[in-house]
């Protein structure tokens, strides 16, 4: 189990209602779960994912520690440009693909 944070904008009532019913809401649009499972976060997303087609100009982004990849972090996006860590000699960078680029 690991800190999971998750980041909305302009997401409706319902998907932040859901998300304040699994985890704490610091700030407007901020999420956290300290001690969150892989089974529960990935549920959390499946849900997040189904309801997203419907929502209008948001984008939401979960973070959490994953040790096992550049960064110690891994992320998820929805209606943003997907994000992929990236060692580079040592520096971890976050690189964003462009609609339509395939690298």
């Amino acid at each position: 189990m690991s800190m999971t944070v998750v980041v909305t904008r302009n997401v409706s009532s319902r998907v932040r209602g859901f998300l304040a019913s699994a985890m704490l809401e610091l700030v407007p649009g901020v999420y956290s779960a300290p001690r969150l499972s892989p089974a529960v976060r990935g549920r959390v997303w499946g849900v997040l994912e189904n309801w997203f087609p419907n929502e209008r100009d948001a984008s939401i982004v979960m973070l959490w520690q994953e040790r096992n990849i550049p960064g110690g972090q891994a992320v998820r996006t929805l209606g943003s440009p997907p994000i992929e860590l990236s060692d580079v000699d040592g520096l971890i960078l976050a690189r964003r693909l462009l609609r339509g680029s395939t690298a």
